[in-house]
């Protein structure tokens, strides 16, 4: 399983999750649990964007213009407020938008990651997708972050992000690529939602917001 302590080193990643589970209110244990299954999925989803040309160009720029200098990483603790305080106030700054960044990285799957994470975290599906959004932005930063360190255009991005995934790109046939972060990231993206609309991942963390 791939933690945010495995992404960010042992303390950043270990303050990341604990900063998590304060937003969502659940037992850190849990919250972690719920990390380790979106982290493949958010993962898979930018490795599969990146695996186009277009895609892997969209990327870059993105990269480049809002999370070049990893800023949220030295922000953690302000990343709740950024995300979430602007919902009934200004916008969030780009580099925090999670909804935007999810929904260029995972499109329509959004609510069958969310209903995949929840099943297999025990956390409420309004608390799984408060997570993911905190999620989102932190990966982007680190992303931003090694892009520059390790001067990493857009043709070499699937390289970097398949890295992270374990070596290889994630496939699109059924079969078992062998490696279990991206069979895991492939079932949650390729799911069978049966036609259902289900809510966008913002949509559902602001919702369990209100009403919790």
């Amino acid at each position: 399983m791939f933690s945010l302590q495995d992404l960010l080193g042992q303390d950043q990643g270990a303050a990341a999750t604990d900063q998590i589970a304060s937003q969502v209110g659940a037992d850190s244990s849990m919250v972690n649990t719920a990390i380790q299954y979106a982290l493949p999925a958010i993962l898979g989803g930018l490795a599969n964007n990146a695996a186009t040309p277009q895609g892997a160009e969209s990327l870059n720029a993105a990269l480049d213009n809002d999370h070049s200098d990893g800023g949220v990483l030295g922000n953690l603790g302000g990343l709740a407020g950024m995300i979430f305080g602007g919902q009934e106030q200004s916008p969030p700054p780009r580099q925090a938008d999670a909804g935007g960044i999810l929904g260029h990285i995972l499109g329509g799957s959004q609510g069958a990651v969310v209903q995949d994470v929840s099943q297999k975290s025990g956390l409420g599906m309004g608390q799984v997708a408060q997570i993911i959004m905190m999620l989102a932005p932190i990966v982007m930063s680190y992303l931003g972050q090694q892009k520059q360190q390790q001067n990493v255009g857009a043709d070499g991005l699937g390289g970097l992000l398949g890295g992270l995934l374990g070596g290889a790109q994630p496939q699109a046939a059924p079969q078992s690529s062998g490696n279990a972060m991206i069979d895991m990231a492939t079932s949650m993206l390729d799911s069978d939602r049966d036609g259902s609309a289900m809510d966008d991942i913002a949509s559902m963390a602001f919702k369990y917001m209100t009403n919790k």
